[in-house]
């Protein structure tokens, strides 16, 4: 897809009629481009900053039914989200993996026992499966030998999964525009084309090269998450976007090990925790809170979310004697959440919602997992303004199967991982790779390779799109990376064709992000979370939450779409 002169043979076609125009390259604009592109139809994508930029690299990286959700009976988007997972687990191995999840139980607390395994019954139905078990507290404490073992009575193991999200955005591009479609990052929709008071087109700038266009497009989709309210403004739209903020701290593993994923309340507020192994470091979020930033500015994490989640950690891992000199990394995204006027954010729906207005189709809300589903909903409500579509398949895989044979050399992991995260692309990266180059980073599950294709063929405008997008290593290295910038440097300057100029203002301008917003905040601006969990314990404990006739309910309710899913399938298969 990413040749050397693609930016200019897609610009040159730019001003031809198209089909669709996409405006937004998270996940959810990937999606409809993809099927979009599978569908036949002319369809070009444009982002204002790099592929996944916003929300879509920044997520908490599972791909799960959101087991939460049923507490609050959103039952719709925790089914479809469960079907969603599956699918995108049997299509793409080495890219979405299954993840066991474990959830402790204390004496006591609520939701206890009952209410627990009422929920993981509901969400093991809809999958069809039987997946959950509980453990007694001595067999607990071996699968998390350095949990917190006060009231500890036992816990929970069920099946979710996870991935690397913005691989997932970039592959899903990239078999778009294997089928035809047509992406451009760093090109932003500065206006909106009218015609008899319909939405017809954008004017379009590219940030590389100062140049615009006007493209015109009989369906014009708004995918730009939490940006969707800039656009609908023009239409004359009402507001509608809460922008809801999600921070995470990285930790080596060695300091925080995990072999599964474990979730457990957080001791302030009740809110559900995780803290997962994802490539070779533990991640732990995610907090919830309004974001009041300008939405252009890099979004990082804040002091209060620091010890809120430093908090967490201290409470249910207190053996590890974790400090803040352990994290290695934080990052923080923002979710296009709807805004209903809820005091509390976290109860604010995760549905998604397609709005037609003046031509214009907003897409927005929704989660990773569903990105399909979205997709294919999108195109529906398109279907008037392009009778001739095909319709929309559904029962096609999500990720084209790769059927491609590697090297014998490389490890089974190794394979596996390169055929998920690259797809089609897989053996070219191989073979590009010069000695040596197939061996891991240090302190990292990346291959040296990666780097070399990410740099030679994937888009890369900017440094921080090739090391926190391309591959995670601003994530997952101390420091953004920075000691190992001089071998960076030797593989991929070349590749890019920067003279040295360039890549040193890349390299500052990287390290400047990377301090500013992926670094922790100032350490005298952090509060004493030692102090928040003693203020927690001494103040009257909060009314028991009543969880357990709700969770009836769901059972009852995922025995009725068990059995209607059942005989959907039997009648399918005579």
């Amino acid at each position: 897809m990413w040749a050397k002169d693609w930016r200019e043979k897609i610009w040159s076609q730019i001003g031809q009629p198209w089909d669709v125009l996409v405006i937004g390259g998270g996940i959810t604009g990937a999606g409809i481009l993809r099927e979009a592109a599978r569908a036949g139809l002319r369809v070009l994508l444009v982002e204002q900053r790099d592929f996944a930029w916003g929300t879509s690299s920044r997520s908490s990286k599972l791909v799960h039914g959101g087991l939460r959700y049923l507490a609050t009976g959103q039952v719709g988007i925790t089914l479809t989200s469960v079907r969603e997972r599956e699918n995108l687990l049997e299509d793409g191995p080495g890219l979405i993996d299954p993840l066991g999840f474990l959830m402790a139980t204390h004496r006591g607390a609520k939701p206890g026992r009952l209410a627990y395994g009422a929920g993981l019954a509901v969400y093991d139905l809809m999958a069809l499966q039987w997946s959950h078990r509980y453990y007694s507290a001595e067999e607990f404490r071996m699968l998390v030998p350095h949990i917190a073992g006060e009231d500890l009575q036992g816990g929970f193991r069920y099946e979710d999964a996870q991935t690397d999200d913005s691989r997932l955005v970039l592959r899903v591009i990239q078999e778009a525009a294997a089928d035809g479609g047509a992406a451009l990052n760093y090109v932003a929709a500065d206006e909106l084309l009218f015609k008899d008071g319909e939405v017809v087109g954008a004017r379009l700038r590219d940030h590389i090269t100062g140049e615009t266009a006007e493209v015109l497009a009989k369906a014009v989709i708004n995918a730009t998450g939490a940006f969707a309210d800039q656009l609908r403004l023009q239409v004359g739209a009402e507001a509608r976007i809460r922008p809801l903020r999600g921070s995470h701290l990285v930790f080596a593993a060695w300091r925080l090990p995990m072999a599964q994923a474990v979730t457990f309340v957080h001791p302030l507020d009740g809110r559900p925790v995780f803290a997962f192994p994802w490539e070779g470091v533990t991640l732990v979020g995610t907090t919830d809170l309004d974001h009041e930033a300008p939405l252009t500015d890099e979004p990082g994490i804040s002091p209060y979310e620091v010890a809120y989640l430093m908090a967490a950690v201290a409470q249910q891992f207190p053996a590890r004697g974790l400090t803040l000199d352990d994290v290695v990394a934080t990052y923080a995204g923002v979710r296009p959440v709807i805004g209903t006027g809820r005091d509390d954010p976290s109860k604010e729906s995760r549905e998604h919602v397609v709005w037609q207005e003046n031509g214009l189709l907003t897409v927005t809300g929704g989660k990773l997992t569903t990105f399909r589903a979205v997709a294919v909903d999108a195109l529906r409500m398109i279907h008037e303004r392009l009778p001739d579509m095909p319709s929309v398949k559904t029962d096609v895989p999500v990720l084209n199967p790769v059927n491609i044979e590697l090297p014998g050399s490389l490890s089974e992991t190794v394979r596996r991982r390169l055929l998920g995260r690259y797809g089609a692309d897989a053996p070219d990266l191989v073979n590009a790779a010069q000695p040596g180059e197939l061996e891991c980073i240090p302190g990292t599950l990346t291959l040296w390779a990666e780097l070399r294709w990410a740099a030679r063929a994937e888009g890369v405008v900017h440094l921080d799109d090739l090391l926190l997008r391309r591959v995670r290593l601003g994530l997952i290295l101390p420091n953004g990376g920075a000691a190992l910038m001089p071998r960076f440097r030797q593989i991929c300057q070349p590749e890019l064709g920067w003279d040295d100029r360039r890549w040193d203002a890349e390299e500052a301008a990287y390290l400047r992000l990377w301090e500013s917003c992926y670094s922790l905040p100032p350490r005298s601006d952090i509060p004493d979370w030692t102090a928040m969990l003693a203020a927690a314990r001494a103040a009257v404990k909060p009314k028991k939450r009543r969880f357990t006739h709700a969770f009836v309910l769901l059972v009852i309710l995922a025995g009725v779409v068990l059995l209607a899913r059942a005989r959907r399938r039997a009648a399918s298969n005579q």
